[in-house]
């Protein structure tokens, strides 16, 4: 059922394709122009719709550019928030005003790294040089699409349970654009990879990508780490999961599958998964209806992602009376990735693209 409903969409899909194609071609010739970059501007985006793991990504590269250095800051779309425009983020934001990713990642920096949202990127980007001088870099969040600024260092990010290489593009699929659209790449990423993927599974992945993208472009491959569980409400550090623990999982991304698994190999029984679809805001009552079904003894187990939106005010009280915690995520790379990464976001090879 599933194959013939994608043969049916696939007319549509080639229409869209075909209309992204075009406004490739336009940008690609020079008939529409990106903004010039005053500062170097490092993109880590997809092809796909969701799922691959940018959020983790963008934080493992601003933390290296902060080892060197660099002053980074991100600008996002914001996708998701209730408010448009550019923002800036302060202490008073939430995932509401200013999307879930953005939010994360203001809660993990701070006041070190200023995180500004605004869907319009040229503009974000103008603002930010007048309102934020002192940068020295800024990280673009999932604007792999969003020609209209020119990438000094374009990543491209696929996840390998779900690689671009065996997808189609919407409806029929998932991609935004077609699979070419990896000749932009100055590296790809295969996202969410066994720690011990096989080399010879390593080599047939690299012989597809080869087909796409650019010749000698870098291709690299990460997995995710796992922290300890945390309290989503964080004035309570007591609160502890214990090992071996039943748990009841609650997402709201375009992707799950990877923590389930990790909860199953800590031991900890999966009694239920009440999953949502990514970016869903989280209602009062949804919550009551896990807390009155969840198993005495049970704790609830959630994304660092989703975390950020039941952190709402309005959701405070309910989410403070339940055992409610979520996994950090960290990205490390298979073999020498990190440091071949590493030396991309390095000057010379980090200046800023000026296109005429």
């Amino acid at each position: 059922m599933t194959q013939l409903l994608t043969l049916l969409l696939l007319p549509f899909s080639w229409l869209y394709a075909s209309v992204a194609a075009v406004r490739n071609w336009l940008y690609d010739t020079g008939r529409w122009r990106s903004a010039a970059a005053e500062v170097p501007l490092i993109n880590v985006g997809n092809l796909r719709v969701g799922g691959t793991g940018k959020t983790p990504h963008v934080a493992w590269v601003v933390e290296q550019l902060l080892s060197t250095g660099h002053k980074p800051a991100i600008l996002s779309r914001g996708y998701g928030r209730h408010t448009k425009g550019y923002r800036l983020a302060t202490a008073a934001d939430t995932a509401a005003t200013i999307g879930d990713e953005p939010w994360q990642h203001y809660h993990a920096f701070g006041q070190q790294v200023p995180v500004v949202v605004d869907e319009d990127r040229r503009h974000g980007l103008a603002k930010m040089r007048r309102q934020l001088p002192d940068r020295t870099v800024v990280v673009l969040d999932d604007a792999y699409q969003h020609r209209r600024v020119q990438p000094s260092l374009n990543i491209l990010l696929t996840e390998q349970a779900r690689p671009f290489w065996d997808d189609h593009v919407l409806p029929a699929g998932r991609l935004r654009e077609s699979r070419l659209g990896a000749r932009r790449a100055d590296v790809i990423i295969i996202t969410k990879c066994p720690p011990e993927w096989p080399e010879h599974e390593q080599q047939a992945a690299l012989a597809r990508i080869r087909r796409y993208a650019q010749p000698g472009v870098p291709v690299l491959f990460s997995t995710y780490n796992y922290d300890a569980p945390i309290a989503v409400v964080a004035e309570d550090a007591s609160a502890t999961l214990e090992p071996l623990q039943p748990v009841v999982v609650l997402t709201g991304i375009a992707q799950p599958e990877p923590l389930l698994s990790e909860l199953r190999r800590r031991g900890h029984p999966v009694l239920a998964h009440h999953q949502f679809p990514d970016h869903h805001a989280f209602s009062a009552a949804e919550l009551q209806r896990i807390a009155a079904a969840l198993p005495r003894g049970a704790a609830i187990i959630t994304t660092e992602k989703d975390a950020a939106r039941l952190r709402e005010s309005a959701l405070r009280t309910i989410v403070a009376s339940l055992p409610l915690f979520y996994v950090p995520i960290r990205v490390a790379f298979l073999s020498d990735g990190a440091q071949r990464l590493q030396a991309l976001l390095a000057p010379p090879q980090l200046t800023p693209r000026v296109v005429a």
